[in-house]
């Protein structure tokens, strides 16, 4: 298996605002991981296929619509339907406090607000991708 992290980016829903998403692909790519960005609104399947496609290690979502407890469960429910189960997601978005114990159990390890540093969000997803390997990433 390659060392090298695979991160699909995607922008679900009718939200046409994608600055933040293509600013995060960019310092992903930046700090060393292969970035797919699946450009403006994504449905449930075709990120899941992406996804599966692409052999991506982690999906980040860029949701800033505020449908993140429609969006999340369908893209999960569509992921697993494609034996995708063990990939984790990340959110970008404003989500209110009382949706992320939710978002929690449908597999999200990460949810990244406004302010985030892109040094963070790269950090926290070598550590989710290391601790799924069992093995330390650079």
């Amino acid at each position: 298996m390659s060392d090298s992290i695979r991160v699909l980016i995607a922008k679900p829903g009718l939200d046409g605002h994608d600055r933040g998403a293509k600013v995060i692909a960019r310092a992903l790519r930046d700090s060393g991981m292969e970035v797919i960005y699946t450009g403006l609104r994504q449905t449930p399947e075709m990120i899941a296929e992406a996804a599966l496609q692409e052999d991506v290690d982690v999906v980040g979502l860029s949701i800033l619509s505020g449908a993140h407890m429609t969006l999340v469960p369908r893209i999960r429910e569509v992921m697993n339907a494609h034996e995708l189960a063990d990939v984790p997601l990340i959110i970008g978005g404003i989500i209110p406090d009382d949706d992320k114990p939710k978002l929690a159990e449908l597999g999200v390890q990460g949810i990244f607000g406004p302010g985030s540093s892109t040094e963070e969000i790269a950090a926290h997803i070598r550590k989710i991708v290391s601790d799924k390997r069992g093995q330390a990433i650079g």
